[in-house]
Parts: structure tokens; C-alpha cells; sequence
């Protein structure tokens, strides 16, 4: 009887993992173009609530940037 239980279990864990996955159904992405004079910093707190210096660093990561140089034309992925 343990063991039908534990072999149910695992079938059904099994295909939960082999079904289960992402459905792309999130939120569109927002993106922003650079304009002359804007900072990461300038984004961040026009774009982040609270302390920009956390919207600088996700900036950075989801645009993949080492640094903080950005070009007026250039297209960043806002959070």
C-alpha cells in the first residue's frame, strides 16, 4: 500500500515537472530610450520608487552594463 503511494506520488511529481513551465503570460517590457543628459541615476529615479541607487544597479543588470556610460539612441530594458 506505502509503496502504490510513494510510486503515485513520484508519477505525479514527475510529469508536474515535465509540464510545468514558464508561460510567458508576464508583464511586457518597458523600455526606455536615452535621451542627451540622462544619467542611469536620472532613469533610475524617474522610473524607480525609493532609492535610486537600486534602480541604477537593476538597470545595469538587466541591460547587461559594466558601468555606468550610456549614449543618447541607446535602448534600455526598464524593470
Amino acid at each position: 500500500m506505502f509503496a502504490r503511494i510513494v510510486i503515485v506520488v513520484l508519477a505525479a511529481v514527475v510529469l508536474w515537472a515535465v509540464f510545468a513551465r514558464d508561460t510567458g503570460a508576464g508583464p511586457t517590457p518597458r523600455h526606455h530610450t536615452v535621451r542627451a543628459g540622462e544619467t542611469l541615476w536620472s532613469i533610475a529615479e524617474a522610473s524607480y520608487p525609493g532609492d535610486p541607487r537600486e534602480g541604477v544597479w537593476e538597470l545595469q543588470r538587466r541591460n547587461g552594463l559594466s558601468g555606468s556610460t550610456i549614449v543618447p539612441g541607446q535602448r534600455l530594458v526598464l524593470p
